[in-house]
């Protein structure tokens, strides 16, 4: 089979290599699609430190496929099922796993990271993965694009559960990728009256209207104080959501809320980075500075809820597929910001 290797950064090679072995209580699952995150890039440009000096790791940690072999002592999955995940493994024993946080877990492992991912044809799924209830069986009307594209709607289902978006708020997303693309689609279902999206690039806020935008802002071109003040009456937002790796968005978006707002920090920015922020504006406005990280499985079943209703459509967000022998062309073009999401699929798929 195919799989695609990172060596160290800037280093991916597709090598041809035999189907993982599995253990009687393990899954083997054919890949049918695996998204280009920006963790992957990040790990792709920089490496990581759960990935040794010496070792390679197939990445990718949006992952659907199909069970194609099932341990003996495995019961509880069936072949030709079908199947997406989340990444991060818990421990199931720590303070966080007991409360439902697998993905806050301090010794967590993680499909794409720790364990080998899904830019390959064929992947092993753990124990772990089945006993810490990582896999989740897809209903019929939810493709293996869309599938593979829940796992970064749960990370942003995770925000939206924590800023309690309702029908009064008005919005700002910053950043017009992906990511802002799913927070827009999830502002609308909880029926914010606005949603504002500001990004520097004219087609991602071309694109970004198709997902229910209502105001776009090029905050390259205009001042993006002034604009969403001129939207809001003078108010400012009631939630911001920076989308974008950004220092300086951090430090502008709390000047952008209106009394009692919120921000939620979602674009992580690199280590040893730090922000000034106006506490005065804190304090005196009320204002509820936020950050989430990840999903837990109970975010990632209710994204999967929201897409298996209809009630969210993935598919548009997918721009480009790409074999697994393309592995480097694919995340050149992720890596330039042209359209959405780059999806690495087994040929034939």
């Amino acid at each position: 089979m195919k799989a695609a290797y990172f060596y160290a950064p800037g280093d991916v090679r597709c090598e041809e290599t035999d189907v993982p072995a599995i253990a009687d209580n393990e899954l083997l699952v054919e890949v049918k699609a695996s998204s280009i995150c920006g963790t992957d890039q990040r790990i792709f440009k920089n490496g990581h430190f759960k990935i040794p000096a010496g070792e390679k790791r197939v990445l990718g940690h949006e992952i659907s496929g199909v069970i194609a072999q099932v341990g003996q002592l495995t019961s509880t999955f069936k072949v030709g099922q079908r199947v997406s995940f989340t990444p991060n493994i818990g421990c199931g024993h720590c303070e966080f796993c007991r409360s439902g946080y697998n993905q806050m877990c301090p010794d967590y492992e993680a499909f794409g990271i720790s364990l080998d991912g899904g830019f390959q044809q064929y992947m092993r799924v753990p124990a772990e993965a089945i006993s810490g209830n990582n896999l989740f069986l897809l209903p019929d009307n939810v493709g293996f694009d869309e599938a593979s594209l829940i796992e970064p709607l749960s990370c942003c289902y995770n925000a939206f559960s924590e800023l309690k978006v309702n029908y009064d708020d008005t919005v700002l997303v910053i950043g017009a990728g992906p990511i802002g693309a799913c927070h827009v689609m999830l502002a609308k279902v909880a029926g914010a009256k606005k949603v504002i999206v500001a990004d520097i690039r004219d087609s991602r806020l071309e694109s970004i209207l198709q997902f229910g935008a209502d105001v776009t802002i090029n905050s390259a071109e205009q001042d993006l104080h002034r604009q969403v003040m001129q939207e809001t009456g003078g108010r400012g937002v009631d939630v911001v959501i920076t989308a974008a790796s950004v220092a300086d968005l951090q430090t502008q978006s709390i000047g952008l809320l209106a009394t009692h707002g919120r921000v939620c920090f979602f674009g992580g920015l690199g280590q040893k980075q730090l922000v000034p922020i106006d506490t005065n504006l804190v304090h005196y406005k009320g204002l509820k500075l936020l950050g989430t990280t990840g999903s837990s499985n109970q975010d990632y079943y209710q994204s999967l809820r929201l897409v298996a209703e209809g009630r969210i459509n993935l598919a548009p967000l997918v721009s480009y597929r790409f074999p697994v022998s393309e592995i480097n062309d694919a995340f050149a073009t992720a890596a330039s910001g042209n359209g959405m999401k780059c999806l690495i699929v087994n040929e034939g798929n």
